[in-house]
């Protein structure tokens, strides 16, 4: 009877107990994950892109004659020297890749200009005649270096430079033919060098506005101008350097975006 008592008063405690030690423990609480962060998308310099161009440009352009009719001019004598300016008109085509903040890129540059200028020659041994260059046509072929800002780039340029240049000789004087007429006439396609610097800003997706300056060192060539009926053969040292200033508007096509958190 004891034993039955003493089991029944412990599953009595038990039962009134048990409740009570399970309302002492608070309820586990969970924490959510915090939100991720938010994701905001940086402007990409990096894909194909393709654009136009327009602006100025100038050029200068001295003449020293060094041989007339095969035979050498000892001393050379100068012809002097004109400067032209003209607006000028093209496009670009070009692709970047982008590591970071740093642009890399590959580009192809073609412009129409009309730089036409010219003097009369200051040399004796050709007294009476008027030189002139005209440039029609410019290429760029460059390689280029860059360090973006967001939705700014600046970047460096340098590489191959190419124009097409026309020469003529025309009376000054009424002594033999008529002034203005044409002694004589060649052409070039003269290649050099060129260096370059750029600020292009992102103004909406995919699209984008550069101010860009290019010095081309076009350098010395020796330029042959054939005999006419009028005149003996002759040729010219011929320098060139020509300067660009040009408005650019891109549009790139694709290139994955990078992303801030």
């Amino acid at each position: 009877m004891q034993k039955t008592t003493l089991i029944l008063t412990a599953s009595a405690v038990a039962l009134g107990v048990a409740p009570a030690s399970a309302a002492d423990f608070a309820a586990r609480t969970y924490n959510k994950a915090p939100p991720p962060a938010y994701v905001t998308p940086l402007p990409s310099w990096a894909g194909f892109y393709l654009g136009i161009n327009g602006g100025a440009d100038w050029s200068r352009n001295c003449w020293t004659l060094n041989n007339v009719a095969g035979v050498p001019v000892v001393p050379t004598q100068s012809e002097g020297c004109h400067s032209a300016t003209s607006g000028l008109i093209g496009g670009q085509v070009g692709y970047r890749w982008q590591a970071a903040n740093w642009v890399f890129g590959v580009e192809a540059q073609g412009d129409w200009t009309d730089l036409k200028k010219s003097n009369a020659s200051t040399a004796a041994l050709a007294a009476g005649v008027t030189n002139t260059t005209k440039t029609d046509a410019i290429g760029l072929f460059t390689g280029q270096v860059g360090y973006a800002w967001g939705n700014v780039l600046w970047y460096v340029k340098g590489g191959a430079a190419v124009a097409h240049n026309k020469y003529t000789g025309t009376a000054n004087t009424a002594l033999i033919v008529p002034v203005g007429t044409q002694l004589d006439s060649t052409s070039e396609t003269r290649w050099g060098g060129t260096v370059g610097t750029g600020v292009e800003f992102g103004f909406a997706p995919n699209w984008s506005v550069a101010v860009e300056y290019d010095h081309l060192f076009m350098g010395s060539r020796d330029i042959n101008f054939p005999a006419t009926a009028t005149v003996a053969a002759r040729t010219d040292t011929i320098k060139q350097d020509i300067d660009m200033a040009t408005v650019r508007v891109n549009y790139r096509f694709g290139g994955p975006a990078s992303t801030r958190y």
